[in-house]
């Protein structure tokens, strides 16, 4: 199952790799670089599709529990000042992706989006802790009952060019679902209010959609 984000990408790039697929016949190599080359396409067809899948994830849905809105690795666990939104101590947590997880964003909690905003910016690397005020970025804070306000940033890095967010503001979202997606590697920041009990652990691989980071 692929991101519809990836469709175009995929559709395009199959049909250029088959074409070059068929062209190598025609160039006159040797049996080793024919061979070679077509092992190269298939490699670089294979990390598109791998790149673009978007798994099936069961969701237990729970207003008093935060769930990841990403695969990857807990980089940062922190007390921080948010500048944009709260403008007060938050907890951050930040979750780096690499090019071999999945790039899906989910709605970490569900409820009533409150503010949504893009920031156009830089394509530092996302591990670097001045990308979360420099890179392009956007800026989403979700409100429920039980919780309150949270606030999750998704930050594009140096491979990363494009970062798709559905989030819009005054619309209710369900825990879990899809929130966008982030092309190519990067890092999602949630910032939570200080009073919340923390489940994961630096350096620990996280779930979207399943792992739970934090919960009252």
């Amino acid at each position: 199952m692929f991101h519809k984000e990836g469709y175009t990408i995929i559709l395009v790039s199959f049909f250029a790799i088959t074409s070059i697929f068929v062209a190598i016949d025609f160039l006159n190599l040797n049996v080793v670089m024919t061979k070679v080359l077509r092992i190269v396409l298939i490699i670089i067809l294979l990390l598109i599709l791998q790149f673009f899948r978007n798994p099936r994830r069961h969701t237990l849905k729970n207003d008093t529990k935060i769930i990841s809105p990403a695969d990857g690795k807990i980089v940062i666990i922190k007390k921080v000042t948010e500048k944009e939104y709260f403008k007060k101590k938050c907890l951050q947590i930040s979750i780096f992706m690499s090019p071999i997880n999945v790039h899906v964003t989910r709605y970490p909690i569900g409820g009533k989006i409150v503010y949504s905003k893009y920031h156009p910016g830089k394509y530092i690397f996302a591990w670097h802790p001045k990308s979360s005020e420099k890179n392009e970025r956007t800026t989403i804070v979700v409100e429920n009952k039980k919780i309150g306000k949270i606030l999750y940033r998704q930050i594009a890095g140096a491979l990363a060019r494009r970062i798709v967010n559905y989030a819009k503001t005054n619309e209710t979202v369900i825990q879990g679902e899809d929130a966008g997606f982030i092309k190519f590697g990067s890092r999602i920041d949630l910032f939570l209010p200080i009073n919340c009990k923390i489940n994961v652990n630096l350096n620990e691989k996280v779930r979207g959609g399943e792992s739970i980071i934090a919960e009252f």
